[in-house]
């Protein structure tokens, strides 16, 4: 923020001060053309004792030179025998008519003022003597004395001005004096070329030169010799925007005086630059050239590789890369190659060959690693030639060595801003010095003592040398005279060391970036370098100390700190580096005196402390009075937190004082190079008290070269400030507020995040099932994950059933009363009961009734896990159970997955990637949190905040830390980073990482606390739910069961003991008629209980699996039978462990069930009981069942798993809680802290980057590192993540059954529907049905989108349309076809233009038309197209007579030659190429124009043409000079006026072109074509309105072609075999093909108006533009019909357009004949009435003019009286004929088919499939409005359309585009 003031000169207005980095010169401030102003710029800087300090000064010539005009000359009449007596005439000639123009003449007397350095570098002088309006000037003879005396030569400008504004228009004529001798006139051969040919310039020797002169050539480059002609110069490339014109001056220069010539060519690029490759091939095929010829040089190549490095360096930087670098690097050794062989002789050599140099390494990124050496190398050796070359004082002098060596130091400059690695660094880094060093040693040759400096500056490198006495080096300040140079002064060198006569040279050099940033020192800012010599090159030693001043490059904020000395007077100070010296600076408020005490660790106090001092210092500088510098042996070199307190001195008695003291503190160090150990070094310099945070003082007692580094220290702020930084907060609120807004948006969230952690804890339980048996004990625990799709999730009633090699559960229908289950991304678990163990399971079966609003279902797997054993079986189920989507069925069977297909790439990557993004990852899992996780979302939205606060904590204490530019770069491709951003990073991460991945840790892994007492099981939580069929009273137990119920239990448990044993059981039958015996049933069990015990065996063994089961007929009868026990097979007892625990298993589930039914019995008792004494011995049996029993049960039962193994105590959640508020208290207040004394622009710059770098690394960088680790873990790790969110809490109520006296007397519904799978006939009438409605929804849904499609199409065509513009167009048609009539001749043309046409042209206001209200843009232009002469042959009887003729206009015979005035063959063909010469024929391509239709013919865009002036006299001229020289002759065919006007009012932009067309018989007739244009977008309302409709008109497009590309994928070829779908890509194709062209006119339009803008005194062609504007009107309006035409499809459901439909196509085999037979009469009544009429009337002159005549004839349109004027015969008998047969007989048969066709088709009509979806479409709009449908005709549609869905309450959604049935 340092201000700089500039001043322009003599110009007093345009002073003034700015801030700003960059200052433009406004157009007030700029000097007349030609003139010079000298405007110089100053830095300056406040300081505490100063008002102003200049920092740094530079001036710069600024001068305004038009662009120099080419199509005049000047002439001297009387310049041939002069007279110094006699004035000079000069005269201006024009090709043209010529402008009006400003004279002037340079003054010819010795410049003498201030400018002189301005006006003679440019070669110029002053102008004098201002003459306007003339095409003549006069040179008065007092100047021809004056250049007489002067002995120079005159120079007159001319330049023109167009209603006030200043052409770019000049022209310079010499005119010699009498006494000067004519200097030698020069040609360039050839006058064109490219950079890569070779250019002779040869100059004739005149008297000027008789005693032999000097001829130096310079353009960019400069070649000097005796010689008048220089062969083989390569030149540079012209100016591009003045048609690569280039100016060779000459100077010629004699033994007196030197005169100065230009010579002009053009300079092009090379034909194949088009490419890198090419250009390369081109180079090596010049340079090859040459060496065949022996012309080859390093001054050629230099020549040839600074143009070639022009070009380059004018390209893209990302265009062909690779192939430019390595041109550049070929380039650089084939000069080294030359230059070893021929070097440098002369200083001119030596400028080409280094400016060669410095083009190829202008680009540092398109230089490689041995390129850098290739080119470091060659500047060492081009310095070392230009050391040895001896220089002619007396020809060049000190300024030939300077222009020699400037591009070296440049070339040395770009070098070093080159990136590279540490080998390459250090050679190219030897190599540029000791360049440097010839340099300054080329610069001391022949120095004068005591003169002015040599100072080169390249930006990079100042280079200083001069030749001094030792008394005038003390005075001196050694400088480059720039803010980042470094300064250097000296002391007195003593007598013995350098005596005071003898010279001393000071070499000086200053480098911004680090030559040796190959070392690994920390320097951070200028790098300078000064040496004292002798005149013969020994070095001056130097002893005392030297002060060196070392600016910095990046200067920071100042972190100064302002201390109360009557509140406070502590200061907090943070020491980097042990090695630093510290410089404070204090700036009181007033003029007191206090002490300084520096403590480590501690407060210091008068006894305690490190250092010391009293302030201001005594015997001292006044400016270093108030600086305390401490050295690192001063405070001992301790690093981190010093305490500086500071006492004021007071008088006695005074406990306060009012004052303030302002503490800038500043760490740096002063190092020099050791050329000896190669390493920066410390020895013998120091810190200086001047040191600021700008410039940094050393102190060094000798020389060599010196470098500083900074250190800046964070803006460390003692508690007892808050008061006072938050007392600011007014003008710095930007991190308080931010801050703020975070802490008020965590509570908003905590409340959110709190009611979803509510609503979670509700999902999260173990449903029991409602219809598990009571006798059922054996449990799976069932866990099924709904998938993340698009309606994923189901309304339906799931059913499951177990499979498994043993058998299959029962059907169990999964449904929870109290929450919903399978919602999307939901997983619900359930707990399943079995009779007895299933054993290994193999597969499992879900199906649904397809109920609800939205049955489709995605189930994405399950889980099933055996709770006795722990086994776990995994099913990848990943499908879709849907009547509509995927296999589009509702039953599907999933296997059990196998490890191979668990460890399956696909699944593991999509199973970690969901897992860390729902629970990994801190931030999306605030939203995504599992509900089975124990890490809820409050504490995670608390470790996010708190996370949040410690980035930005590290964040604000590393920002705004300069980089050093010099330090070592290291790169990955584009990636580049530097070691102090990588410590920056690993530092933040120490600070912030570790504490906050306690807290995550914390509070993941923390157990939930473990509730007192009994847990609820009807509560909700991680626990499962007693079902609510259960009972618990007593009475109501009683009342529930009945004998019946017991006998029902006891067969249960007869057929699940069969069923479990798969082995052959006793055969029983019950009777009919007979009662049930209980104690038989009981009996059979207690038989299978002792035959088992007897075995040993177990219900599941290997040998006792014969397919044989007992019967059992469950009626009301007795059961008679006889138990076959001799035939019982049992299987031998497992000796294995594993058949002890199922046997063990299978014991203890049949001993429950067995005290199930003794309960049952005891709450009947014997008097509810049939049979007391039956009674009596079923309890008995029970009782001895269930002694049997009892050997084989456990001894004790499992202990329950605890919920949490390995985790961390409950209380632990405490501890996170206590370190969440610490961590965000702690951070949000130093944040704020250092927001508060950063400032208001800095925390505004911290806080947009850290925004933008935490969204960056929240949405990219996250979210790329989960799934980088889940590609790991799919790919490496392969690991079958069991335990996705740890497995939930099972109660002990659901490990270990409750109380054993308790009944449970609910039983299963069997007969529900859902407990069976839907047959396929109710599957495939649901899907009929669904289908349906998805049609009659979609062709709803494609209506209403149509229409909002058209109505956008509608608005975007007429918003590129605007009402005015017909009314514009018809204004200027009328008023310039004023005075026309049928026919005109050449003279009535040229009063036509004189009269109507520029009287229009030229109205009352200046630019305007005749109405004021259309401006004219540009200039009008005349263009005519003739036919070349003797065109067509003349009959052999008449070529007597006519000798001469020409055909009509045709493009073969069209005129395409060059002439001169009067259609003269010209002889000079240079001037015939003129661009502005009316008599040359110029091509389409060059006007940029393009063909036209007139009413005769087809025009090419070329011609003659000619641009009438910018008012009425020029153009009043030009049409009299095209009058009298025959502009418009016999052979002219067509003129045309062309024009363009714009008329704000309308917005409007009207292209005007006027025809005047004639044939070969002689007559003009008029006509025109005018064509409006927007090519400024309005800015109201309704502009923005139809962009937002143009926008949303493409998305329409979009969503148009993703349908179709869908609908193509699906049909393949038959797509294009429907009309329908034909029509729609052609609306999409046409719709891109409008916007294409919308945007390439947007381009043509600005492309125009630029070149108006540039050329606004030459016409504007704006044709392309209107083409394209009439090409999108076009498309647009093709549009409009294509789409209306659609609308046709769309209703195709109603009944009477598909009637019309149906008809047609029924007759479209006659109708065919018909057009036929119709289109044969049509055209032989056309041709007749063509081939009658044609020649004598104006409706049938062509045929096309006769066919529609004849169409109108039919119509009714028709002109009858002047075809019975002309034949009244002929006419009546054509016409006639043509009513009869045309209009009676064929387009009567025409209509009589169709209406045939019409009555067939009602009677065979027949209603297909869409009447139904009409028909249902009606149904459900009418419903939905609640009204009554009555359907007309049959039922059948009502049947057909009936919903047999399962309570399906709503419309069915609509998911796809494409409905198709599966």
């Amino acid at each position: 923020n340092v201000p700089f003031f500039y001043s322009p000169g003599r110009n007093c207005k345009c002073q003034g001060r700015t801030n700003n980095k960059t200052h433009v010169i406004e157009k007030d401030c700029l000097p007349n053309p030609f003139e010079f102003f000298r405007y110089t710029v100053t830095v300056r800087k406040t300081t505490w004792f100063k008002k102003w300090v200049d920092l740094a000064s530079a001036s710069t010539c600024v001068t305004v030179t038009p662009k120099e005009f080419t199509d005049v000359t000047i002439s001297c009449d009387n310049c041939t025998s002069l007279n110094v007596n006699n004035d000079a005439k000069l005269r201006l000639t024009c090709v043209t008519a010529c402008p009006d123009v400003v004279w002037y003449i340079e003054d010819p007397k010795p410049l003498t003022d201030d400018l002189k350095t301005c006006y003679e570098t440019a070669e110029r002088r002053p102008l004098i003597e201002r003459q306007d309006g003339n095409t003549d000037y006069t040179v008065y003879t007092q100047h021809l004395k004056d250049a007489k005396d002067a002995l120079s030569n005159i120079s007159v400008i001319a330049y023109g001005t167009f209603s006030s504004h200043t052409a770019h228009i000049y022209c310079l004529c010499g005119v010699e004096a009498l006494t000067a001798p004519t200097p030698p006139s020069c040609s360039i051969s050839p006058p064109t070329g490219t950079v890569l040919d070779a250019f002779d310039i040869t100059c004739q020797a005149s008297s000027f030169c008789s005693a032999g002169c000097l001829y130096c050539f310079k353009s960019k480059h400069l070649r000097c010799s005796s010689a008048s002609e220089v062969k083989s110069v390569f030149l540079p490339l012209g100016d591009k925007n003045n048609n690569y014109s280039l100016s060779v001056v000459v100077t010629v220069k004699n033994e007196y005086e030197k005169t100065t010539t230009r010579v002009t060519t053009q300079v092009w690029k090379s034909k194949t630059s088009t490419s890198v490759e090419a250009l390369q091939s081109a180079v090596n095929d010049t340079v090859t050239h040459l060496e065949q010829q022996g012309l080859l040089s390093g001054e050629a190549l230099g020549q040839i590789f600074t143009s070639v490095s022009d070009m380059l360096n004018m390209e893209p930087s990302e265009d062909q890369k690779d192939a430019r670098t390595k041109l550049r690097e070929q380039m650089l050794t084939k000069m080294t190659t030359v230059l070893v062989d021929s070097p440098s002789n002369t200083t001119q050599e030596v400028q080409v060959t280094a400016r060669a140099v410095a083009g190829l390494t202008q680009r540092p990124d398109e230089l490689s690693p041995s390129a850098q050496e290739e080119a470091s190398s060659l500047l060492a050796d081009i310095s070392s030639s230009l050391n040895s070359i001896s220089v002619s004082h007396n020809v060049g002098g000190d300024g030939e060595v300077v222009e020699a060596a400037t591009p070296i130091v440049e070339a040395a400059s770009n070098i070093l801003n080159v990136p590279s690695n540490v080998r390459t660094k250090k050679r190219v880094s030897e190599f540029l010095l000791t360049g440097m060093s010839n340099v300054q040693s080329a610069l001391l040759s022949g120095r004068k003592l005591n003169g002015e400096p040599a100072i080169i500056d390249s930006g990079q490198i100042s280079v200083y040398v001069n030749r001094v006495s030792p008394e005038t080096m003390q005075m001196q300040n050694i400088n480059a005279q720039k803010k980042t140079s470094s300064r250097f002064s000296f002391p007195m060198l003593p007598a013995e060391i350098l005596s005071p006569e003898e010279p001393v040279d000071v070499r000086m050099m200053s480098f911004e970036k680090n030559p040796y940033s190959w070392s690994k020192d920390n320097i951070t800012g200028i790098v300078g370098s000064v040496t004292l010599t002798r005149v013969n090159g020994t070095v001056i030693p130097v002893e005392n100390l030297s002060n060196i001043l070392l600016p910095r490059l990046e200067v920071g904020q100042e972190n100064s700190t302002v201390l109360d000395l009557a509140n406070f007077s502590t200061l907090i100070i943070d020491v980097p580096s042990p090695d630093v010296t510290m410089v404070l600076k204090m700036e009181p408020s007033e003029n007191i005196s206090f002490k300084l005490f520096l403590g480590y660790k501690d407060y210091p106090n008068d006894e305690n402390y490190v250092a010391k001092t009293q302030i201001p210092l005594e015997n001292v500088k006044e400016e270093e009075k108030y600086t305390w510098v401490l050295a690192p042996k001063d405070r001992t070199g301790d690093v981190g937190v010093h305490y500086l307190v500071m006492k004021p001195i007071v008088e006695p008695g005074v406990k306060s004082i009012n004052a303030t003291v302002s503490v800038t503190s500043v760490a740096a160090q002063c190092k020099y190079w050791n050329e000896s150990k190669s390493s920066w070094s410390e020895d013998g310099c120091r810190v200086g008290p001047l040191t600021t945070p700008l410039v940094t003082q050393c102190l060094c007692n000798h020389l060599t070269f010196f470098g500083s580094s900074f250190f800046v220290m964070p803006n460390l702020v003692d508690i007892s400030r808050t008061a006072e930084l938050f007392a600011t907060f007014t003008n710095n609120p930007v991190v308080v507020c931010f801050v703020g807004a975070i802490f008020a948006a965590y509570l908003l969230v905590v409340v959110w995040a709190r009611r979803k952690d509510i609503q979670d804890s509700a999902k999260v339980k173990i449903t029991v099932l409602e219809d598990n048996d009571p006798l059922a004990e054996y449990r799976y625990l069932l866990t099924i994950s709904t998938g993340h799709r698009h309606g994923a999730a189901t309304s339906s009633q799931v059913t499951i059933t177990l499979l498994s090699s043993k058998g299959e559960s029962e059907p169990h229908h999964l449904t929870d009363p109290e929450k919903p289950v399978f919602e999307r991304s939901g997983v619900d678990t359930f707990l399943l009961t079995t009779y007895f163990s299933l054993g290994e399971l193999q597969s499992i079966r879900l199906w649904h009734d397809n109920s609800g609003t939205h049955p489709a279902w995605y189930v994405n797997k399950v889980m099933v896990q055996d709770l006795e054993s722990g086994q776990k079986w995994h099913f990848l189920c990943n499908s879709w159970l849907s009547i509509d989507v995927g296999e589009c069925t509702l039953d599907k069977v999933f296997p059990v997955a196998t490890e191979m297909e668990l460890k399956r790439f696909s699944n593991l990557f999509f199973m970690k990637t969901a897992k860390d993004f729902r629970d990994g990852h801190i931030w999306f899992s605030v939203i995504s949190r599992p509900p089975h996780s124990t890490f809820t979302r409050v504490q995670r939205v608390s470790c996010c905040f708190s996370l949040l606060l410690c980035t930005m904590l590290t964040s604000i204490m590393f920002w705004g830390i300069p980089t050093d530019p010099s330090e070592q770069t290291m790169d990955l491709g584009h990636i580049e980073f530097t070691w102090q951003q990588i410590m920056i990073g690993f530092q933040s991460s120490i600070i912030m990482f570790p504490i906050n991945l306690l807290i995550v840790s914390i509070f993941r892994n923390t157990c939930p606390q473990e509730k007192a007492g009994k847990t609820d099981v009807s509560k909700q939580g991680k626990t499962g739910r007693v079902s609510p069929s259960q009972t618990s009273s007593p009475q109501k137990q009683m009342k529930d069961i009945t004998p019946d119920t017991v006998m029902k239990d006891i067969k249960r448990i007869a057929q699940s003991l069969s069923k479990a044993m798969k082995s052959p059981l006793p055969h029983l039958e019950l009777r009919p008629g007979q009662q049930t015996d209980i104690n038989t049933l009981l009996s059979l069990v207690e038989d299978i209980i002792r035959q088992q015990n007897r075995a040993g065996g177990d219900f599941y063994t290997d040998t006792s699996k014969k397919e044989r089961s007992t019967i059992l007929t469950l009626g009301a009868v007795n059961l008679q039978g006889k138990l076959q026990t001799e035939n019982s097979v049992w299987g031998s007892p497992e000796k294995t462990s594993d058949g002890v625990q199922k046997r063990s298993n299978n014991s203890q589930y049949l001993y429950r069930q067995l005290c199930h039914v003794e309960k049952e019995m005891d709450l009947l008792g014997p008097s509810r009981f049939p049979n007391p004494d039956s009674y009596n011995r079923a309890v008995q049996q029970v009782q001895g069942m269930k002694g049997l029993l009892e050997y084989h049960l456990p001894s004790s039962s499992l202990e329950a798993r605890k919920c949490c193994q390995g985790g961390l105590p409950w209380w632990f959640v405490f501890v996170g809680w206590i370190l969440v508020i610490a961590t965000s208290g702690v951070s949000g207040y130093f944040t704020m802290m250092y927001g508060l004394t950063y400032g208001k622009d800095r925390s505004i710059s911290w806080l947009i980057s850290m925004v933008v770098s935490f969204f960056e690394s929240l949405f990219i960088t996250q979210p790329l590192k989960v799934l980088g680790f889940a590609a790991f873990f799919a790919l490496v790790l392969k690991k079958v993540d069991q335990e996705e969110y740890g497995e939930p809490q099972i109660d002990d109520s659901l490990r270990n059954p409750d109380d054993p006296d308790a009944v449970r007397a609910a039983r299963r519904d069997s007969t529900c529907s859902f407990y069976q799978p839907p047959p396929p006939t109710d599957i495939e009438k649901m899907r009929s049905n669904m289908i349906k409605e998805q049609k009659v929804f979609a062709l709803i849904r494609e209506i209403l989108t149509y229409l909002g499609f058209l109505w956008m199409l509608l608005l975007v065509a007429y918003g590129q349309r605007d009402p005015n513009a017909y009314f514009l167009t018809q204004h200027i048609r009328q008023s310039f076809s004023k005075g026309f009539a049928d026919t005109m001749s050449i003279q009535d043309v040229f009063t036509w233009a004189n009269t109507t046409l520029l009287s229009n042209l030229f109205g009352e206001y200046p630019g305007f038309i005749t109405d004021g209200n259309s401006k004219l843009v540009g200039n009008a232009r005349l263009r005519q197209v003739r036919v070349q002469k003797n065109s067509c042959h003349v009959a052999r009887s008449m070529q007597h007579s006519v000798p001469h003729c020409h055909s009509p206009y045709s493009w073969e015979v069209e005129d395409m030659g060059s002439y001169g005035p009067g259609w003269n063959y010209s002889v000079d063909n240079n001037t015939s190429q003129s661009l502005q010469n009316p008599w040359v024929y110029q091509s389409r391509a060059k006007l940029r124009a393009s063909p036209i239709w007139g009413s005769v013919m087809l025009y090419r865009g070329g011609g003659f043409v000619v641009d009438l002036g910018p008012d009425l006299q020029k153009s009043s001229r030009t049409l009299q000079y095209l009058y009298d020289n025959t502009w418009l002759d016999v052979y002219t065919q067509a003129m045309f006026v062309e024009f363009t006007v714009y008329n704000a009012n309308v917005n409007l932009f009207c292209i005007v072109i006027l025809m005047l067309e004639t044939t070969a018989t002689g007559a003009f007739q008029f006509c025109s074509e005018l064509q409006s244009v927007r090519l400024y977008q309005s800015t109201g309302g309704l502009h923005i309105f139809v962009m937002a409709s143009e926008a949303i008109y493409f998305l329409f497009i979009i969503y148009y072609m993703v349908v179709q590309g869908k609908l193509m994928k699906r049909q393949r070829w038959a797509y294009f075999k429907s009309k329908w779908n034909l029509l729609e890509l052609a609306i999409i194709v046409l719709s891109w093909s409008a916007l294409s062209v919308f945007i390439k006119r947007t381009f043509l339009g600005n492309r125009d108006m630029e070149y108006y803008q540039n050329n606004k005194d030459q016409y504007a062609s704006f044709h392309e533009t209107a083409q394209a504007d009439a090409v999108l009107g076009y498309l647009i309006a093709f549009l409009v019909l294509l789409a209306t035409v659609k609308l046709w499809h769309l209703l195709r459901l109603n009944p009477k357009l598909h009637m019309i439909t149906a008809t047609l196509q029924r007759a479209w085999t006659d109708i065919s004949g018909f057009l036929v037979v119709m289109t044969i009469m049509f055209l032989a009544y056309s041709i007749a009435s063509n081939l009658l009429y044609g020649w004598k009337l104006y409706s049938y002159r062509t045929l096309l003019d006769a066919a529609q005549t004849m169409v109108s004839l039919q119509l009714g349109i028709f002109n009858y009286e002047e075809v019975l004027n002309y034949n009244p015969v002929l006419g009546a008998f054509l016409i006639g004929s043509c009513i009869v047969f045309m209009t009676f007989v064929v387009l009567n048969l025409f209509i009589s088919v169709i209406l045939v066709a019409f009555s067939q088709e009602q009677i065979h009509h027949k209603p297909s499939e869409e009447d139904e979806i009409v028909e249902l479409m009606l149904m459900k709009l009418c419903s939905l409005f609640g009204m009554k449908y009555n359907k007309q005709g049959s039922n059948s549609l009502t049947k057909s359309t009936t919903v047999s869905s399962a309570s399906n309450n709503g419309l069915a959604t609509i998911y796809s585009d494409n409905i198709h049935g599966c």
